[in-house]
């Protein structure tokens, strides 16, 4: 990161997380094939910093959450793209439930599986294109329901690989990669 100017290291933002972000990219660019970051908490902010929002849930996004993330994230997907980089970096950002659609008695959204956000960019995915709607509480899937099956398969085809594809566990036994179908609205 020290061989990144200081006009990058700000665009991405100073955070830890924001800086991960940008060490991500030149990982790709060094031709890195997987690159995972976590969220990393703040200690000094309601809820640890983390995206478990079972207190002050409206607060935390717009006061730290949203801005930190979206201003890593546009950085990275513009400079995949101008590097000429996007096209063949498949871009992930997503958490591991949603909220439930009511705040609890804490101003919080506690764990709810029913309906949840990804976003994708990237390797071929449309920019722009949002798959599904939920219904007005945004409780329960309407149409466009993925299962997580589905996200992993549509991961699986970014990178390449067919939604025939086995692996072979340590006893020799065929496993697919994956059991859903291609979200192929979104390409």
């Amino acid at each position: 990161l020290s061989q990144e100017p200081d006009s990058a290291r700000e665009r991405y933002g100073r955070s830890r997380y924001a800086q991960s972000v940008l060490l991500a990219r030149r990982l790709v660019e060094a031709g890195t094939s997987i690159v995972r970051i976590n969220w990393t908490r703040i200690k000094d902010k309601p809820n640890q910093g983390g995206w478990d929002t079972h207190a002050t849930h409206s607060q935390a996004c717009k006061d730290f959450l949203m801005p930190m993330m979206d201003q890593a994230y546009s950085a990275l997907l513009e400079d995949l793209s101008q590097r000429g980089l996007l096209d063949q970096t498949l871009v992930v950002w997503l958490g591991e439930f949603g909220r439930t659609p009511k705040f609890n008695a804490n101003g919080g959204r506690d764990h709810w599986g029913h309906v949840f956000s990804v976003a994708l960019a990237g390797a071929g995915v449309r920019g722009g294109v949002v798959h599904g709607s939920s219904d007005r509480d945004a409780a329960y899937p309407v149409e466009g329901r993925v299962e997580p099956r589905d996200l992993t398969a549509t991961i699986f085809h970014s990178l390449g690989y067919d939604a025939e594809t086995e692996i072979h566990d340590t006893v020799g036994r065929p496993l697919p990669i994956s059991r859903g179908d291609v979200i192929q609205a979104i390409f």
